[in-house]
Protein backbone atom coordinates (compact mmCIF):
# COMPACT_ATOMS: atom_id res chain seq x y z
CA UNK A 1 0.00 0.00 0.00
CA UNK A 2 1.21 3.72 -1.03
CA UNK A 3 1.59 6.00 1.97
CA UNK A 4 -0.56 8.38 -0.25
CA UNK A 5 -3.29 5.71 -0.33
CA UNK A 6 -2.71 5.18 3.77
CA UNK A 7 -2.57 9.08 4.48
CA UNK A 8 -6.28 9.34 2.17
CA UNK A 9 -7.57 6.20 3.98
CA UNK A 10 -6.55 8.12 7.52
CA UNK A 11 -8.75 11.32 5.99
CA UNK A 12 -11.79 9.50 5.22
CA UNK A 13 -11.97 7.97 8.07
CA UNK A 14 -11.11 11.43 10.05
CA UNK A 15 -13.89 12.64 8.43
CA UNK A 16 -16.35 10.67 8.95
CA UNK A 17 -15.35 10.19 12.51
CA UNK A 18 -16.14 14.40 12.65
CA UNK A 19 -19.29 13.93 10.79
CA UNK A 20 -20.44 11.16 13.35
CA UNK A 21 -19.53 13.79 16.30
CA UNK A 22 -21.22 16.38 14.78
CA UNK A 23 -24.54 14.27 14.14
CA UNK A 24 -23.96 13.06 17.99
CA UNK A 25 -23.98 16.58 19.02
CA UNK A 26 -26.97 17.71 16.87
CA UNK A 27 -29.21 14.74 18.31
CA UNK A 28 -28.11 15.69 22.24
CA UNK A 29 -28.70 19.51 21.52
CA UNK A 30 -32.52 18.86 20.13
CA UNK A 31 -33.08 16.18 22.91
CA UNK A 32 -31.97 18.85 25.93
CA UNK A 33 -33.55 21.17 23.91
CA UNK A 34 -36.86 18.99 23.22
CA UNK A 35 -36.21 18.04 27.45
CA UNK A 36 -36.52 22.12 28.21
CA UNK A 37 -38.98 22.79 26.19
CA UNK A 38 -41.24 19.67 28.10
CA UNK A 39 -40.60 21.03 31.23
CA UNK A 40 -41.50 24.99 30.40
CA UNK A 41 -44.72 24.00 29.59
CA UNK A 42 -44.93 21.28 32.29
CA UNK A 43 -44.05 24.35 34.35
CA UNK A 44 -46.14 26.82 32.67
CA UNK A 45 -49.02 23.90 33.09
CA UNK A 46 -48.58 23.74 36.49
CA UNK A 47 -48.82 27.29 37.34
CA UNK A 48 -52.14 27.28 35.58
CA UNK A 49 -53.56 24.55 37.46
CA UNK A 50 -52.76 25.94 40.54
CA UNK A 51 -53.87 29.33 39.29
CA UNK A 52 -56.98 28.04 38.65
CA UNK A 53 -57.28 26.07 41.99
CA UNK A 54 -56.39 29.30 43.42
CA UNK A 55 -59.09 31.06 42.00
CA UNK A 56 -61.77 27.90 42.70
CA UNK A 57 -60.57 28.48 46.17
CA UNK A 58 -61.26 32.13 46.34
CA UNK A 59 -64.98 31.85 44.71
CA UNK A 60 -67.48 32.48 47.27
CA UNK A 61 -69.70 29.58 47.99
CA UNK A 62 -73.28 29.46 46.40
CA UNK A 63 -74.28 30.39 50.12
CA UNK A 64 -71.29 33.03 50.76
CA UNK A 65 -72.42 34.71 46.65
CA UNK A 66 -75.68 35.44 48.11
CA UNK A 67 -75.24 37.24 51.74
CA UNK A 68 -75.79 40.65 49.89
CA UNK A 69 -78.50 39.54 47.33
CA UNK A 70 -81.99 41.10 46.75
CA UNK A 71 -83.69 38.76 49.08
CA UNK A 72 -87.08 37.18 47.94
CA UNK A 73 -89.24 37.13 51.01
CA UNK A 74 -92.28 34.37 51.53
CA UNK A 75 -95.91 35.91 51.02
CA UNK A 76 -97.14 35.58 55.11
CA UNK A 77 -94.35 37.48 56.10
CA UNK A 78 -94.02 40.82 57.24
CA UNK A 79 -91.02 42.92 58.83
CA UNK A 80 -87.31 43.82 56.75
CA UNK A 81 -86.67 40.99 54.38
CA UNK A 82 -89.92 39.05 55.18
CA UNK A 83 -88.26 37.82 58.57
CA UNK A 84 -91.49 38.55 60.69
CA UNK A 85 -93.18 35.28 60.88
CA UNK A 86 -96.16 35.21 62.85
CA UNK A 87 -98.67 32.80 62.34
CA UNK A 88 -102.35 33.01 64.88
CA UNK A 89 -105.38 34.69 65.44
CA UNK A 90 -105.58 38.51 65.38
CA UNK A 91 -107.48 38.11 68.40
CA UNK A 92 -104.76 36.44 70.14
CA UNK A 93 -103.67 38.52 73.24
CA UNK A 94 -100.02 37.81 73.41
CA UNK A 95 -96.94 36.29 70.92
CA UNK A 96 -95.08 33.36 72.02
CA UNK A 97 -91.76 33.77 69.97
CA UNK A 98 -90.49 30.36 68.97
CA UNK A 99 -86.37 30.12 68.03
CA UNK A 100 -85.58 27.04 66.18
CA UNK A 101 -82.49 26.11 64.18
CA UNK A 102 -83.88 23.30 62.02
CA UNK A 103 -80.85 20.80 62.50
CA UNK A 104 -81.36 20.90 66.51
CA UNK A 105 -82.08 17.81 68.16
CA UNK A 106 -83.30 19.34 71.28
CA UNK A 107 -85.99 20.99 68.90
CA UNK A 108 -86.90 18.10 67.18
CA UNK A 109 -87.62 16.51 70.86
CA UNK A 110 -89.62 19.45 71.72
CA UNK A 111 -91.81 19.55 68.59
CA UNK A 112 -92.50 15.79 69.15
CA UNK A 113 -93.39 16.38 72.60
CA UNK A 114 -94.83 19.42 72.55
CA UNK A 115 -95.47 20.76 68.86
CA UNK A 116 -99.52 19.30 69.04
CA UNK A 117 -100.09 21.40 72.14
CA UNK A 118 -98.36 24.43 70.56
CA UNK A 119 -101.30 24.12 67.45
CA UNK A 120 -104.12 23.70 69.29
CA UNK A 121 -103.10 26.34 71.66
CA UNK A 122 -102.58 29.25 68.18
CA UNK A 123 -105.82 27.28 66.60
CA UNK A 124 -107.40 28.43 69.84
CA UNK A 125 -106.36 32.07 70.01
CA UNK A 126 -104.59 31.22 73.35
CA UNK A 127 -101.34 33.21 71.90
CA UNK A 128 -100.02 33.74 68.35
CA UNK A 129 -96.16 32.42 67.34
CA UNK A 130 -93.32 34.41 65.75
CA UNK A 131 -91.33 32.11 64.08
CA UNK A 132 -87.26 32.70 64.63
CA UNK A 133 -84.93 30.39 62.62
CA UNK A 134 -81.72 30.11 63.59
CA UNK A 135 -78.95 28.14 61.14
CA UNK A 136 -75.96 28.32 63.56
CA UNK A 137 -75.36 24.31 63.73
CA UNK A 138 -74.04 24.38 60.30
CA UNK A 139 -71.29 27.00 61.92
CA UNK A 140 -73.15 30.40 60.35
CA UNK A 141 -72.52 33.75 62.29
CA UNK A 142 -74.77 36.07 60.32
CA UNK A 143 -73.95 38.95 62.41
CA UNK A 144 -70.86 39.09 61.63
CA UNK A 145 -71.15 38.09 57.65
CA UNK A 146 -70.11 34.70 58.18
CA UNK A 147 -71.19 31.36 56.55
CA UNK A 148 -69.38 28.57 58.48
CA UNK A 149 -68.24 25.44 57.27
CA UNK A 150 -70.19 22.82 59.51
CA UNK A 151 -72.87 21.84 56.83
CA UNK A 152 -75.77 23.12 54.67
CA UNK A 153 -78.90 21.77 56.39
CA UNK A 154 -80.26 24.09 58.37
CA UNK A 155 -80.26 26.92 55.35
CA UNK A 156 -81.50 25.08 52.96
CA UNK A 157 -84.47 23.47 55.45
CA UNK A 158 -85.06 27.27 56.31
CA UNK A 159 -85.62 27.94 52.52
CA UNK A 160 -87.81 25.00 51.63
CA UNK A 161 -89.81 26.30 55.11
CA UNK A 162 -90.18 29.76 53.39
CA UNK A 163 -91.51 27.96 50.47
CA UNK A 164 -93.93 26.27 52.29
CA UNK A 165 -94.65 29.87 54.00
CA UNK A 166 -94.85 31.07 50.95
CA UNK A 167 -98.07 28.01 50.04
CA UNK A 168 -99.95 28.69 53.48
CA UNK A 169 -99.38 29.43 57.15
CA UNK A 170 -100.97 26.25 57.85
CA UNK A 171 -98.35 24.26 55.00
CA UNK A 172 -95.56 26.43 57.27
CA UNK A 173 -96.48 24.53 60.43
CA UNK A 174 -97.09 21.18 59.23
CA UNK A 175 -93.85 20.84 57.11
CA UNK A 176 -91.94 21.89 60.14
CA UNK A 177 -93.66 19.08 62.32
CA UNK A 178 -92.47 17.27 59.63
CA UNK A 179 -89.11 18.57 59.34
CA UNK A 180 -88.97 17.89 63.06
CA UNK A 181 -90.80 14.69 63.36
CA UNK A 182 -88.43 11.13 63.97
CA UNK A 183 -89.06 9.79 60.53
CA UNK A 184 -87.08 12.56 59.05
CA UNK A 185 -84.92 13.91 61.18
CA UNK A 186 -81.40 13.39 60.63
CA UNK A 187 -78.93 13.37 63.61
CA UNK A 188 -77.02 16.28 64.15
CA UNK A 189 -74.01 14.86 62.35
CA UNK A 190 -75.55 13.81 59.39
CA UNK A 191 -76.02 17.10 56.70
CA UNK A 192 -79.25 15.09 55.28
CA UNK A 193 -81.29 18.62 55.12
CA UNK A 194 -78.81 19.42 52.73
CA UNK A 195 -80.37 18.05 49.79
CA UNK A 196 -83.18 19.17 47.82
CA UNK A 197 -84.73 15.94 46.97
CA UNK A 198 -84.74 14.50 50.77
CA UNK A 199 -86.08 17.72 51.41
CA UNK A 200 -89.34 17.20 48.74
CA UNK A 201 -89.40 13.93 49.79
CA UNK A 202 -90.45 15.23 53.41
CA UNK A 203 -92.61 17.87 51.67
CA UNK A 204 -94.81 14.87 49.93
CA UNK A 205 -95.75 14.01 53.76
CA UNK A 206 -97.94 17.40 53.98
CA UNK A 207 -100.93 17.02 51.79
CA UNK A 208 -100.70 20.71 51.26
CA UNK A 209 -97.22 20.25 49.59
CA UNK A 210 -97.89 16.66 47.96
CA UNK A 211 -96.61 16.79 44.38
CA UNK A 212 -96.85 20.84 44.61
CA UNK A 213 -95.04 21.98 41.59
CA UNK A 214 -94.77 25.47 42.48
CA UNK A 215 -92.98 24.73 45.96
CA UNK A 216 -90.62 22.11 44.70
CA UNK A 217 -89.48 24.10 41.95
CA UNK A 218 -88.83 27.38 44.57
CA UNK A 219 -86.50 24.51 46.73
CA UNK A 220 -85.15 23.38 43.32
CA UNK A 221 -84.04 27.01 42.40
CA UNK A 222 -83.35 28.38 46.15
CA UNK A 223 -86.36 31.17 45.52
CA UNK A 224 -85.59 31.92 49.25
CA UNK A 225 -81.86 30.95 49.92
CA UNK A 226 -81.03 34.35 50.42
CA UNK A 227 -84.16 34.98 52.63
CA UNK A 228 -82.90 32.17 54.74
CA UNK A 229 -79.43 33.73 55.22
CA UNK A 230 -81.58 36.83 56.13
CA UNK A 231 -83.60 34.44 58.77
CA UNK A 232 -80.94 33.73 60.26
CA UNK A 233 -79.42 37.66 60.93
CA UNK A 234 -82.32 38.26 62.49
CA UNK A 235 -82.24 35.01 64.98
CA UNK A 236 -78.13 36.49 65.76
CA UNK A 237 -78.96 40.03 65.93
CA UNK A 238 -82.22 39.11 68.61
CA UNK A 239 -82.70 41.51 71.37
CA UNK A 240 -84.02 38.55 73.54
CA UNK A 241 -80.87 37.08 74.63
CA UNK A 242 -81.32 34.31 72.65
CA UNK A 243 -78.06 32.08 72.22
CA UNK A 244 -79.49 28.44 71.40
CA UNK A 245 -82.53 26.58 70.59
CA UNK A 246 -85.09 25.63 71.32
CA UNK A 247 -85.74 28.74 72.99
CA UNK A 248 -89.18 30.87 73.94
CA UNK A 249 -89.34 34.32 74.74
CA UNK A 250 -93.33 36.47 75.84
CA UNK A 251 -93.37 40.21 76.60
CA UNK A 252 -89.56 40.00 76.06
CA UNK A 253 -88.68 37.36 79.18
CA UNK A 254 -87.29 33.80 78.19
CA UNK A 255 -89.58 31.17 79.57
CA UNK A 256 -88.35 28.63 81.44
CA UNK A 257 -88.69 25.84 83.90
CA UNK A 258 -87.79 26.35 87.70
CA UNK A 259 -84.84 24.92 86.82
CA UNK A 260 -83.58 27.32 83.83
CA UNK A 261 -84.02 25.16 81.09
CA UNK A 262 -86.30 25.53 78.33
CA UNK A 263 -90.15 23.70 79.13
CA UNK A 264 -89.66 20.11 77.48
CA UNK A 265 -92.96 18.70 78.09
CA UNK A 266 -95.70 19.46 77.89
CA UNK A 267 -96.37 20.14 81.93
CA UNK A 268 -93.62 22.51 82.11
CA UNK A 269 -94.41 24.22 78.91
CA UNK A 270 -98.21 25.14 79.96
CA UNK A 271 -96.98 25.84 82.85
CA UNK A 272 -94.84 28.54 81.68
CA UNK A 273 -96.99 29.96 78.83
CA UNK A 274 -99.92 30.37 81.16
CA UNK A 275 -97.69 32.10 84.05
CA UNK A 276 -96.58 34.72 81.02
CA UNK A 277 -99.93 34.83 79.69
CA UNK A 278 -101.14 36.17 83.55
CA UNK A 279 -97.92 38.21 83.34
Amino acid sequence: MSKRNSQSSKSAARERLRQEREREAKRARTKRQITVAATVVGVLAAAGGIGYAVVQANKPSHWEALKDDKVVAPANTTGTDGTTVVIGKDSAPKTLKVYEDPRCPVCASFEQTVGSTVEKDVEAGKYKIQFVGGTFLDGDSLDKGEIGSNGEGSKSAMSALGAALNVSPEAFLDYKTALYSAKWHPQESEDKFKGDDYLIDIADSVPALKGNAKFQKAVENGTYDAWALAMSKTFDTNKDGVSGTPSFVMDGKMLTTSGGNPPMTVADFNTAVDGALKG
